[in-house]
């Protein structure tokens, strides 16, 4: 898949982030999208970017809402991509929507831990399992499916607990790597790839707020107030003395700080995991941070979850995991 140009993508969580420019990139390239999402609203700023950018003429870009974590609404997506863009194959398929969210069995709801695996992980399930009978009637086709660091380092810190997100990474590293020999053996044709990003700058925090506690502006509920506390208590904050509405604050500019401060942009990201499918290379990491990590792990994995290892990468990097 050496050019995407006149041919048909599939990307989830197309809204925001690094969707949005998977859906932008693409798109510049002359590739037809179809994005989904579960908000209607990002989605149609995502197609108004396109259209700024330059939408060459009669290329289809079209927004489908749909949960990834829900296989009848992943079907009916299908369905629509084949109707809206006239087609009965797709010959890429990005499956890059992903939430935060349920990092402690103690302290977050056994729903929203669900909630959270279901989407990082049954998402790219079902996305497979959708739209591989479409990839199966391309010539030519790739699947990229999106892990992160915490694929390979369950950890964002010693101070935090991040176990759903870091379970379902660690689940879609293994299913790609797996589905390799899959591939290789049932359909040839199809390639596929897991995608390690680091810090990339997006609005993942709020985003995840916003699916969990299905408000449209992403407010912070009273049990995210109660944990960023203990979070800020943990790093020296006196938070007994601050108000409800300040700890939102104090929440409200940590999103604000990953999305700005991040080392590397979501356009980068994207350019990197383009660059990826067309090498044909199989796993992919994104960002020097990804790559460092990557090397620090391998190196020293029976250390890779102390207080020293954390220090020294956060010394060496110079910006704090998570």
């Amino acid at each position: 898949m050496k050019d995407f140009a006149g041919r048909i993508a599939v990307v989830t969580g197309g809204g925001t982030g690094m969707g949005r420019e998977l859906v932008r990139q693409l798109v510049a390239e002359g590739c037809h999208v179809a994005m989904c999402d579960v908000a209607s609203d990002t989605m149609a700023e995502t197609v108004e970017l396109c259209k700024a950018d330059g939408l060459p003429q009669g290329l289809r870009v079209t927004a489908h809402i749909a949960d990834v974590s829900v296989e009848a609404q992943m079907r009916r997506f299908r369905d629509e991509v084949a109707a809206q863009h006239q087609t009965e194959c797709v010959h890429l398929l990005f499956n890059n929507a992903g939430v935060g969210g349920g990092g402690s069995l103690f302290t977050n709801s056994r729903e929203q831990w669900e909630r959270t695996f279901n989407i990082c992980w049954g998402g790219v399930y079902f996305g497979v399992l959708t739209f591989l009978p479409m990839m199966m009637k391309a010539d030519a086709a790739h699947i990229v499916n999106t892990s992160s660091v915490n694929g390979f380092w369950a950890s964002i810190g010693p101070e935090s607990s991040h176990t759903s997100y870091s379970a379902a990474k660690f689940a879609v590293k293994g299913f790609t790597e797996a589905l390799m020999t899959d591939l290789r053996m049932n359909a040839p044709h199809i390639k596929c790839s897991v995608v390690m990003p680091g810090h990339i700058g997006t609005s993942i925090i709020v985003n995840s707020r916003r699916v969990h506690s299905g408000s449209a502006d992403g407010a912070i509920s009273a049990t995210e107030i109660k944990n960023l506390r203990r979070r800020l208590e943990r790093a020296g904050v006196n938070a007994a003395v601050m108000s409800d509405e300040q700890v939102a604050q104090a929440g409200a500019a940590v999103a604000a700080a990953f999305r700005d401060n991040a080392p590397t942009s979501a356009a980068e990201a994207v350019k990197i995991i383009l660059d990826g499918v067309r090498a044909e290379r199989w796993r992919i990491l994104v960002g020097a941070d990804a790559e460092e990590l990557d090397r620090r792990v391998r190196a020293d994995p029976e250390n890779a979850y102390s207080q020293a290892f954390y220090d020294k990468f956060n010394s060496e990097i110079g910006w704090r995991l998570g």
